[in-house]
């Protein structure tokens, strides 16, 4: 089968990204794999719908590190071809690195998943699913029982009567963002920083302001849950603990954040088995979940990373298992003719 990877930019992929990992993982299974970014479409005047597609050879790469460096070099050829040529399109783009910049490529993936789609592609994660998941509000979709209080709002006072509810502060956020940029934790409404951190936050658009949970000075814990279960090879989930930094309160590997391996509790399995129905509602095939003791603070539906940190750990091929997968669903999809949708195929 063809894969393609959609990414934000060729020059801002990275060899420890989970999507060079799959990449890898692919090839070596004797796939083909191309990579494809926002302005690689075109939809000609006869309804055909191309791609520009940045093409690999998978015979001499043996590390994500020269593939990555392949798929930087002349290595790496650009044809373009219609995209009925491509079996598994993967949504792997980040839109929050794009809306600010260049907000046309933010709705990229999912507007033009759709079109493919609509040509027999499998697109994942779905793309309306995707839409559906473009910012953390998504996460109020879920059952009150699974998620932290929340606040939503532009409104400082809003804000600071929220924080006087909650006895141990709160971690405010941006609405749309990703990897631990501009998240603060506040103690209480009277903080002297707080006027500086909302004018900064706000500037982005609306902020989230979350309880914070004492568990969380110990980090938190990303579990990867593939058709909407934990995913799992040999025995061993896909699943991290990020430790903080000393004096930092944030987890993220791009605040220095360290990985440890985790057990997890029956209180976080069954956070997990609650936010099933809906991803599977949604069509999200692979997401990570972001937990901190049974509450989820995120759930990563674009870009979650990671999984080849975790298979490292654990020698386990997580992301082996992930192309298994895929090669599941392209048979299902050749016996049924069309018949499923691509948002049941998604996580069957």
């Amino acid at each position: 089968m063809r894969i393609a990877f959609f990414v934000n930019s060729i020059e801002g992929e990275h060899p420890r990204y989970t999507t060079t990992a799959l990449a890898l993982a692919a090839l070596t299974r004797g796939h083909d794999v191309c990579y494809l970014t926002p302005g690689d479409f075109v939809l000609r005047a006869d309804d055909t719908l191309l791609v520009r597609a940045r093409a690999l050879a998978g015979a001499s790469y043996k590390k994500v590190e020269t593939l990555h460096q392949a798929l930087q070099s002349d290595e790496a050829v650009v044809e373009t071809i219609d995209v009925r040529e491509i079996d598994v399109l993967m949504l792997r783009s980040d839109p929050s690195q794009d809306a600010a910049v260049r907000p046309w490529a933010a709705s990229a993936g999912p507007m033009f998943g759709r079109l493919a789609v609509a040509r027999g592609v499998l697109v994942l994660n779905d793309p309306d699913g995707l839409a559906l998941a473009q910012n953390k509000l998504y996460l109020q979709g879920f059952p009150s029982a699974v998620r932290p209080a929340s606040l939503i709002s532009k409104s400082i006072e809003e804000i600071r009567a929220f924080i006087d509810e909650q006895p141990g502060g709160v971690i405010l956020k941006p609405l749309q963002g990703s990897g631990g940029k501009n998240v603060f934790k506040i103690g209480s409404s009277g903080d002297s920083n707080l006027n500086q951190i909302f004018e900064a936050v706000s500037a982005e658009g609306y902020l989230v302001a979350q309880s914070y949970i004492p568990e969380a000075v110990a980090g938190d814990i990303r579990l990867f849950l593939m058709n909407g279960v934990p995913l799992e090879r040999d025995g061993k989930l896909a699943a991290m603990r990020r430790v903080p930094a000393a004096g930092e309160h944030r987890a993220n590997m791009h605040a220095s954040g360290t990985a440890a391996k985790v057990k997890l509790s029956q209180g976080a399995l069954a956070v997990a088995h609650m936010v099933r129905p809906k991803l599977i509602q949604d069509g999200l095939f692979l997401v990570g979940l972001d937990l901190v003791g049974d509450k989820i603070l995120e759930i990563n539906v674009f870009t979650p990373g990671g999984l080849l940190t975790i298979g490292e750990m654990y020698g386990a091929a997580f992301v082996e298992g992930i192309v298994e997968a895929l090669e599941a669903k392209l048979q299902i999809s050749d016996h049924s003719a069309g018949t499923v949708s691509n948002r049941a195929l998604a996580t069957l």
